[in-house]
């Protein structure tokens, strides 16, 4: 018997979604207290913003 995927239709866009989660980590670590736990929320923002600017540079017209 084989497991199926469950699949969802995203209702936004991957950058919204990406853009979205850096804010939302941003506040969030703008209200921690210095600490470690306030890096890995700045550091985990980075990554998203990151990630929001790798997904719009693979779909500029020259890469496709």
């Amino acid at each position: 018997m084989s497991k199926r995927r469950r699949r969802f239709k995203q209702s936004q866009s991957l950058e919204v979604r990406l853009a979205a989660e850096a804010e939302h980590l941003r506040e969030k670590a703008e209200k921690a207290p210095p600490g470690t736990e306030r890096e890995t929320l700045l550091r985990r923002a980075r990554q998203f913003e990151e990630g929001l600017h790798m997904s719009e540079w693979l779909r500029t017209p020259g890469l496709q």
